[in-house]
């Protein structure tokens, strides 16, 4: 005789299967788009934003300008981004991730077309202000992008990724702008870098699949007010926007004084060999594809750590008079750099659960004030005591991103032996 149906058993029987998660993972139709797209936008930003810093020198020796007053067209671009982009990403909540990242790479490329005709440098300030501008609502809309579209164990590999055409997008920029300046001077190297930006924007246009879970918002000042508040006093958020600020401060420190120091003696190298000096950032590539890896191994705590014990090691490796300890040093600084933003990047957008456009937006900007001030203290400081002065800026900053580091150890661990049951 078979066993009476019980209740339980009905229902179990007549429910209805778990909805499958139609989010993106690797091997699922559309993620290679996406992943090639995002890479393309990444590259392309990344290019755009920094195309002058490689140019610096030839730029101070067009303009009669200081290397603090040349820095300005990488410190107006960078600052201009991290202004806007609270804003830009709002307007991504109402109109759409994938349309703000077009309208934002359209703009950008094409103001990077009127950049080489600047008449002097004020004007090119400007228009580096009016690029960044423009870029601005890019990055929070990709990481927003990114959190709604991709399986959460998919997504710091995603991101990484992006991270990772960020870097070739850096390097490939300094590189082009450097040779083709030593070749035809530094305005037909802007122009390369905005003829390649320009087919990276058509790419990722033609490639990036339409969002499938993303629900458009109304535009509400009060809400969006309401909801950077609640970011702001999130502890952990703002720990994550310091140490992205302090990461990018050292790297914008070095990266925009590192032209002016291998032109002087002793290495007085050429336009062309300086450019190529950025293909270190390859390193970056590695590092912030592997930062998935480095969490999985040694925590998020732990691969921060490793990340900014890497950059210590490499500014202090650099203050070496010999080229190949120079080298090795930018080696260390981008590995651990790009390693360490992406860790931060990521637990952003996974520890913000409401707002993630407005919780990426201000790492953004932090981020990007952080490029701002380090490429400007970074230039001061040299003009005041050398590569030397330049090093303790980044040794500063990353003092900094230890101490908050530790200071989350620290209350994570109280905040579990507060919650801890007490046993008789």
């Amino acid at each position: 005789m078979p066993p009476a149906s019980t209740e339980a058993d009905a229902t179990l029987a007549s429910a209805a299967p778990a909805a499958a998660d139609t989010r993106l993972a690797p091997g699922a139709p559309g993620h290679r788009r996406m992943s090639l797209a995002l890479f393309a936008a990444g590259l392309a930003a990344f290019a755009l934003l920094y195309s002058t810093q490689a140019l610096l020198p030839a730029i101070s020796a067009e303009f009669g300008a200081t290397a603090s007053a040349a820095s300005w067209t990488v410190s107006a671009a960078t600052g201009a981004l991290a202004l806007c982009v609270l804003p830009l990403s709002a307007l991504s909540e109402r109109f759409g991730r994938r349309a703000m990242m077009t309208a934002s790479l359209s703009v950008a490329v094409g103001v990077a077309l009127l950049v080489p005709f600047a008449p002097s440098l004020e004007v090119l300030i400007a228009l580096r202000a009016l690029q960044g501008a423009a870029l601005a609502g890019l990055p929070a809309s990709a990481m927003a992008y990114l959190a709604e579209e991709v399986r959460p164990r998919a997504l710091i590999g995603a991101i990484g990724l992006f991270v990772a055409g960020n870097s070739i997008g850096g390097m490939s920029g300094r590189i082009v702008t450097g040779w083709v300046a030593q070749l035809w001077g530094w305005r037909a190297g802007l122009a390369a870098v905005g003829l390649t930006s320009l087919v990276c924007a058509l790419a990722f246009r033609a490639l990036l699949p339409k969002a499938r879970h993303f629900t458009p918002g109304t535009l509400n000042p009060k809400a969006l007010a309401a909801t950077v508040r609640g970011h702001l006093a999130d502890p952990l958020l703002m720990r994550l926007y310091g140490i992205g600020a302090l990461f990018m401060t050292v790297f914008g420190a070095v990266y925009t004084v590192i032209g002016y120091r291998l032109a002087e003696a002793p290495f007085s190298l050429p336009q062309g060999v300086i450019g190529s000096i950025f293909l270190v950032y390859l390193v970056g590539t590695a590092s912030s594809a592997a930062a998935g890896r480095l969490v999985g191994r040694l925590g998020r705590r732990g691969a921060l750590y490793l990340a900014v014990s890497t950059t210590a090691a490499g500014l202090l490796l650099s203050l070496s008079a010999s080229l190949a300890a120079v080298l090795a040093g930018l080696v260390l600084i981008t590995a651990g750099f790009f390693a360490g933003h992406a860790v931060a990047s990521s637990s952003v957008s996974r520890t913000a659960k409401t707002g993630r456009a407005q919780a990426s937006a201000l790492y953004q900007s932090a981020y990007y004030l952080g490029s701002s001030a380090g490429g400007t203290l970074g230039a001061v400081a040299f003009h005041a005591g050398g590569w030397a002065g330049t090093v303790t800026i980044g040794l500063v900053a990353v003092a900094g991103v230890v101490s908050i580091t530790l200071y989350g150890t620290h209350s994570a661990r109280a905040e579990a032996r507060r919650i801890r049951p007490v046993t008789a």
